[in-house]
């Protein structure tokens, strides 16, 4: 079983760039990545150790209680982000319309988080031409949507389509300093070849994520505990994209699911193992 090669080394070592996992709570990391016999109660504790961010994924299906939320910046040091999914009764069932009240509930929550609270992340599905004809369509309803929103948080918008990326769709991103959520994923344009046809930075900040194939991965696997898909070549180039990304001089927030590869911490393993090699060679 390849395990996480050393998770004591983390993205803190890179300037303005922040790497972690979609969540903390998978039981199958017990005894790879958590020591043997930790309670789950103390998994974010752990997880802290090693990461300064992570992207919370239980948010993405309801707001969690106040409590909870008061747990997770106690249970986290100083200087700890947490990014989070805003709820799907927003972005896949109302889609946008009549939820300024789910809206509230959630950020209201998000802001006991305090000075630990990062982006938050607008995840929209694959939309179908039922649901919007044209990519025009999306954005009559998206433009006012983020114009709307609520001014102190760091948002981003990722969606699925990728015929819509466009410089309108960017540039109603820009217009609201939110960010474009750049994603790996089977159905998206690479984030390299994207970047030499757009610019995607459209805030101040720059959001990735690292899905995968999940359907393809639950045909091989339901535990998430050893790397299952070699990602070397993908982080090969990532790497550089990212490098242009830091240049510009904005954080990076970046975050690995279970699906990229299998186990997530390993896949954070990956990229600073290919990161600290290409940047060695290009220095040599």
């Amino acid at each position: 079983m390849e395990k996480a090669r050393d998770h004591t080394v983390n993205s803190t070592s890179i300037p303005n760039l922040h790497l972690g996992t979609s969540s903390w709570s998978s039981e199958d990391w017990l005894g790879v990545f958590y020591p043997q016999g930790t309670s789950p109660a103390d998994f974010l504790t752990e997880y802290a150790k090693h990461f300064d961010t992570v992207e919370v994924d239980a948010t993405f299906y309801r707001s969690p209680a106040a409590s909870l939320a008061r747990k997770w910046h106690q249970r986290t040091p100083p200087g700890f982000t947490f990014a989070a999914k805003v709820p799907r009764a927003i972005t896949h069932d109302k889609v946008l319309q009549d939820c300024q009240g789910d809206l509230k509930e959630f950020l209201g929550v998000m802001d006991l988080l305090g000075e630990k609270l990062g982006p938050l992340l607008f995840q929209f599905p694959y939309f179908n031409k039922q649901a919007f004809a044209r990519p025009e369509d999306f954005l009559a309803r998206l433009d006012p949507f983020l114009q709307g929103l609520p001014s102190g948080y760091a948002f981003a918008v990722e969606v699925r389509n990728k015929s819509w990326l466009s410089e309108r769709f960017l540039d109603v991103l820009r217009k609201r300093k939110v960010a474009l959520a750049l994603i790996d994923h089977p159905w998206m344009t690479p984030a390299e070849q994207l970047m030499k046809r757009l610019d995607p930075l459209t805030a101040d900040f720059t959001y990735i994520r690292w899905l995968g194939d999940r359907k393809g991965i639950e045909e091989q696997t339901q535990h998430w505990n050893q790397v299952i898909i070699n990602r070397e070549r993908e982080m090969e180039t990532w790497v550089p994209a990212i490098d242009k990304l830091l240049a510009r001089r904005l954080r990076v927030y970046g975050y690995f699911n279970n699906h990229y590869a299998g186990f997530a911490p390993a896949s954070v393993a990956l990229f600073l193992d290919v990161w600290a090699r290409l940047h060695a060679s290009h220095n040599m």
